[in-house]
């Protein structure tokens, strides 16, 4: 029996989550976490897909990601993604086998409210399973970037988070009172 299709529009954000098989650990060491994203900033620009927040956690990550006209490229990224951090895992280790559990998961944000919420619940995913006291603690995430404005040079903003405020301070404070900063 085929399985059934994504829903995925096109110029539109989903929250894409791919999880360890069995939830096993996936990022273990700094260098995995580096070479993850280094694939996603270089296969960005290669499917044009926007990123607008990111959090890797040890056994699964969390992405806010958007396509353009081409839906495909979002499935395209993310295979490439898991294949690249398998491979790369799998020699680091001297292991062999899958490291993810199955296809991500990916659901379209169809409102700006929803969309913050989104980024917001990406971003506060460490402070929630207490690696963390606070967000901008987390190096593996988008937040530490978004909140001193740093311009990193790939990850990309909405137009509803930047009419937040002139600053990643003042937009952390629209999104929620008590989002700790």
């Amino acid at each position: 029996m085929p399985r059934t299709g994504r829903v995925l529009l096109p110029n539109n954000p989903h929250h894409v989550v791919q999880r360890g098989h069995n939830r096993q650990v996936v990022f273990a060491e700094v260098s995995a976490y580096q070479y993850y994203l280094k694939t996603l900033r270089l296969w960005k620009r290669e499917y044009g897909i926007k990123v607008y927040a990111y959090c890797l956690m040890t056994h699964h990550v969390h992405m806010v990601l958007e396509p353009a006209d081409d839906v495909a490229v979002l499935g395209n990224l993310m295979k490439r993604l898991a294949g690249r951090q398998t491979r790369y895992v799998n020699c680091l280790e001297g292991r062999s086998g899958t490291l993810w559990g199955g296809r991500h998961k990916s659901s379209p944000i169809q409102s700006e409210q929803y969309f913050l919420s989104c980024c917001r619940y990406v971003e506060l995913n460490p402070v929630r399973a207490g690696m963390v006291r606070t967000p901008n603690q987390y190096r593996w995430s988008s937040f530490p970037s978004k909140l001193i404005n740093k311009d990193n040079g790939w990850l990309d903003e909405h137009e509803c988070y930047t009419a937040l405020g002139t600053s990643g301070r003042e937009r952390m404070l629209d999104l929620s009172p008590r989002m700790p900063v």
